[in-house]
């Protein structure tokens, strides 16, 4: 069997393997890039892909959605796990750590935090900490000069998976400020950390937080995640809502629960 992961990316070579072992089953995992972007732009390598594969795995419980209808029967929903930090969270109680994890580029909106920041009362202790690569010179420029004229933001750049978890432990909150997701794994490690999320209400936080998740915020809309910080910072009965609403959904992040649904995907495909 073959399991490729992105439709438009692995085209050629389900294609390749298909015509092979044309009984061979495929498993197609579903990037936010394939259902929200080339499923559009460029659906034919997509369309394609998806026609050919046996199963679909999407990683939030909306990508249905984005799915011909004809082929939804195909599809499975499977959400990222991530293991529990080895370490309880402290937050610092000096200033209050917004985190912000992912590469700096287009689709991640990823200065949205740092720009909500700017416009907190001049007495907030809000601190917005990034971690993550940058896609090309000019975001690393953006950061920089972020960095500059706006003393609550600091970027770090890529750093290890140990230092990821090491912010989420000091951090009071994470911002995902997508404008496209398919499922982001960091949602899950913040989930499973006991973290609140801050989220832009887009189909791939939803369908990994929940309709009734209370820390949205409409996509690029700035003003609506610095008032969301704010009541994170000032308002103890927020942080306490949030923080029951994350651990609600922690368990949906458990590996073995993401290992058992990839047990019965493969069940299905022996059967057959």
């Amino acid at each position: 069997m073959m399991v490729a992961i992105h439709a438009w990316r692995s085209a050629d070579a389900i294609e390749r393997f298909k015509a092979q072992c044309p009984a061979c089953p495929v498993v197609l995992q579903l990037s936010g890039t394939d259902i929200y972007d080339y499923l559009q732009s460029d659906p034919g390598p997509t369309l394609r892909s998806m026609e050919l594969a046996d199963r679909l795995v999407g990683l939030n419980d909306l990508a249905g959605k984005r799915v011909p209808k004809r082929l939804r029967k195909r599809l499975r929903i499977i959400f990222q796990s991530a293991v529990p930090p080895a370490q309880a969270r402290h937050p610092v109680n000096r200033a209050v750590t917004v985190a912000v994890i992912g590469h700096l580029r287009d689709v991640k909106d990823p200065l949205r935090a740092a720009e909500a920041a700017r416009l907190l009362p001049a007495d907030s202790r809000i601190r917005i900490e990034q971690v993550g690569h940058a896609y090309t010179p000019q975001w690393a420029d953006r950061a920089r000069a972020e960095e500059k004229a706006n003393p609550r933001y600091r970027w770090r750049d890529d750093v290890p998976a140990a230092s990821v978890r090491k912010l989420l432990a000091r951090s009071a909150a994470m911002v995902i400020s997508s404008v496209s997701e398919g499922g982001a794994n960091v949602v899950s490690e913040a989930a499973v950390a006991g973290v609140p999320v801050l989220a832009s209400r887009m189909d791939g936080n939803v369908g990994l937080l929940g309709s009734d998740y209370p820390g949205y915020f409409p996509v690029g809309a700035t003003r609506a995640l610095a008032r969301l910080l704010e009541r994170l910072e000032r308002e103890p009965a927020f942080a306490k809502r949030l923080a029951k609403a994350i651990a609600r959904r922690a368990p949906l992040f458990r590996p073995a629960r993401e290992v058992a649904a990839w047990r019965r995907l493969l069940g299905e495909l022996v059967q057959n």
